[in-house]
């Protein structure tokens, strides 16, 4: 398998949906700003963006790929698999349009439940009832498009799934410029953006399925064993491999008792720490699990681990400086993003703290989308699923008595704790069945990508001092500051990077020449 070229392909294109997202956010913080509208979107946006990051970066794919690649590689080959794919979409389709349908009618419940401080505000919750009807639908039509991105992933056809989720960015950033006034408007057609993004995005993949050669029959649904089989499968695979995701809908029944903006700060900083998870962690979970699940059922078990290895330290190289470098200079960083419009001074010095203590637990985020895979090889679904659990309880249990306490940072702060509670969990168990392990080439060159971010992180704050007043100019001297700060920073880290021995020099000029390695 080319790990190098199948994550760079996923996390290029995802890197143009991250992009895209950005310019998004920068667009609604300064037409919405951070008020009672703005709020209310931001939980309507949350609930279907949960199931779009659960399943459309993980879950659904975490179970069905192994199942799906076991079937292409055996005897039945193509058609074999293609058929179970047909029975899973005739059981899941209608499946899912039951749900929505149930929830869609018990909206003012689920939301009375999430966003509980909002009850006493008649106004925000009846508004936030609302969109969130009207974007719930979104996963119909995401869930479907990962069942159609399992099949090209399967294939190690990685384009159109990782290209898929700009369409959804595109389609919310025509919202806002055709709706520019703000509040309440605008936000109603951000709502119905998010439905024109899914539809957009499930006429990509299916066309992308249809060109690889597969095209999925409606057949009338039946519970097959081999449905029976998945389903078992995906529950805790979902929980599992999104522990991360489903704190964010306990953390946001938190924010809601929080003031005005909360939920706002919330995703802003959310956004930037989930470009590197979804760009390295999200890239490489996908990119090694059929290669892992391959190997492991030919019983080449030294050959999953070393993929598990290299795949650890490619993450670690990239996370490891993005979280060093968004904690240092999280206050520029949301300022230029963020500050104009009606989005305050204050509202991007709030963000900009949540953002500093939220990428504490980002190596943490990376590593579980690393190490899950080598459960979901082997169908091991639960133990993520136990570890997730515990992790869970004991950041939501602690922000019972944090909040009321130190308000917004102490749900940050629970949040990248609570991660690095299931990842080191994830690896112990690995490690005790023998499965994967730190081998001392790897802890040496992890120790010194360390040292590289250490030494990055002192020379971002040098330079972030002497350009203090240009992030908050101009337009042109806020890009020649951002310039400024992001060329030292990665000249400062992989200068030492590459000096020190913190990477492998043969992978990096194989990707820079664009040769393939085979792992």
């Amino acid at each position: 398998m080319n790990l190098i070229k199948a994550g760079g392909t996923i996390g290029g294109l995802t890197l143009v949906s991250r992009i895209l997202g950005f310019v998004r956010e920068m667009i609604f913080a300064r037409i919405m700003g951070a008020g009672m509208a703005a709020d209310a979107f931001a939980l309507a946006f949350l609930i279907p963006n949960l199931f779009r990051r659960l399943f459309g970066e993980g879950a659904f794919s975490q179970g069905f790929v192994p199942l799906f690649a076991r079937r292409v590689d055996g005897p039945g080959g193509m058609d074999e698999a293609k058929r179970f794919a047909e029975e899973v979409q005739a059981v899941f389709l209608p499946l899912l349009i039951i749900v929505t349908l149930i929830f869609m009618i018990a909206m003012p419940l689920l939301v009375g439940v999430i966003g509980a401080g909002w009850r006493d505000e008649p106004v925000k919750f009846d508004l936030a009832v609302d969109l969130t009807r009207i974007t719930f639908p979104y996963l119909i039509f995401i869930s479907m498009v990962s069942l159609f991105s399992g099949i090209l992933n399967s294939l190690t056809r990685f384009f159109a799934a990782a290209f898929a989720p700009a369409l959804l960015n595109i389609a919310m950033i025509a919202a806002l410029l055709l709706v520019p006034g703000g509040g309440p408007v605008t936000a109603t057609a951000m709502a119905w953006a998010v439905i024109a993004g899914g539809v957009l995005q499930l006429a990509l993949l299916m066309a992308s399925t249809h060109r690889a050669g597969l095209t999925l029959k409606l057949l009338p649904p039946r519970m097959t064993p081999r449905v029976k089989e998945l389903f078992i499968l995906i529950l805790p695979a979902t929980l599992g491999a999104g522990g991360y995701y489903i704190s964010q809908l306990f953390y946001a029944y938190f924010a809601t008792s929080l003031p005005q903006g909360s939920l706002v700060y919330l995703s802003q900083a959310d956004r930037l720490n989930q470009l590197p998870l979804a760009l390295v962690g999200s890239a490489l979970g996908t990119a090694i699990l059929p290669a892992i699940s391959r190997h492991i059922g030919a019983g080449e078990e030294r050959l999953a681990a070393n993929i598990q290895g290299r795949a650890t330290e490619l993450a670690m190289l990239l996370t490891i400086p993005a979280a060093v470098a968004l904690a240092v200079a999280a206050e520029p960083i949301m300022t230029v993003l963020f500050e104009g419009g009606r989005f305050s001074e204050a509202d991007a010095a709030v963000s900009a703290l949540v953002l500093s203590i939220i990428v504490a637990g980002l190596p943490a985020y990376v590593m579980i989308k690393v190490l899950v895979p080598g459960f979901f090889g082997r169908k091991d679904m639960w133990t993520p699923l136990w570890i997730t659990v515990g992790s869970l309880a004991v950041g939501v249990g602690a922000n019972f008595y944090l909040v009321p306490r130190y308000g917004i940072a102490s749900l940050a702060a629970t949040t990248a704790a609570a991660a690095w509670i299931n990842a080191l969990a994830l690896y112990v168990v690995l490690a005790r069945r023998g499965h994967f392990h730190f081998e001392r080439w790897l802890v040496v060159r992890l120790l010194k990508q360390l040292l590289a971010a250490a030494v990055m992180g002192g020379a971002i704050y040098f330079v972030q001092s002497a350009f203090a007043g240009y992030f908050s100019g101009s337009a042109g001297e806020r890009l020649l500051a951002t310039a400024a700060l992001v060329a030292t920073g990665g000249i400062a880290y992989f200068v030492i990077a590459w000096f020190s021995g913190a990477m492998d020099k043969d992978d990096l000029l194989i990707l820079l020449r664009r040769k393939k390695v085979d792992s």
